[in-house]
C-alpha cells in the first residue's frame, strides 16, 4: 500500500498524529492512517481497530459500490457520513488483489490531486479525462 502511494507523482509523505503516515498530493492528504476512534471498533469486543486507513473518493457512487458489497473489506461509520471517503483495515489489506488496491489508491489521489495534475496522470495512462 504504502509503495502504491508513493509511486504516483508528487506524493509526499507527512508524519500524522502518533507517527502514523499521511500521503498528500499538493498538500492534500488522500489516503492516511487513522488514529483508533470509537466509530470504528470491534462489534463484539468493543475494542477500537488500531489499523484503520482512510482513502478518499472521487464519487458518492464510489463510495457506495466499495461498501455495498457485502464481499469487500471497504466500509464506513456514521462519522464520516457525507465524507467523501472508504475506511479498511490493515488487517484487511490481504483480502484485495494487488489490482484493486492499486486501483483504489490510483482514485483517491485523482480524488485530490489538482486538475491539471490529474489530467496528466490519466492522459499518461491512455485513460479518458473527466468532463
Amino acid at each position: 500500500m504504502h509503495d502504491l502511494a508513493m509511486a504516483m507523482p508528487h506524493v509526499q509523505r507527512v508524519e500524522g498524529t502518533r507517527g502514523r503516515p499521511v500521503y498528500q498530493v499538493g498538500g492534500r492528504s488522500f489516503v492516511f492512517f487513522r488514529n483508533p476512534r470509537p466509530d470504528a471498533a470491534d462489534p463484539v469486543t468493543g475494542e477500537r481497530y488500531p489499523d484503520v486507513i482512510v482513502f478518499w473518493v472521487r464519487f458518492e457512487a464510489d463510495k457506495e459500490a466499495l461498501v455495498a458489497d457485502e464481499r469487500s473489506p471497504f466500509f464506513t461509520t456514521p462519522h464520516f457520513r457525507g465524507h467523501p471517503s472508504v475506511l479498511l483495515r490493515e488487517a484487511d489489506v490481504g483480502r484485495l488483489g494487488y489490482d484493486e488496491l492499486a486501483e483504489v489508491v490510483q482514485d483517491a489521489w485523482l480524488a485530490r490531486a489538482s486538475p491539471r495534475r490529474a489530467s496528466a496522470w490519466l492522459a499518461a495512462h491512455g485513460l479518458p479525462t473527466p468532463d
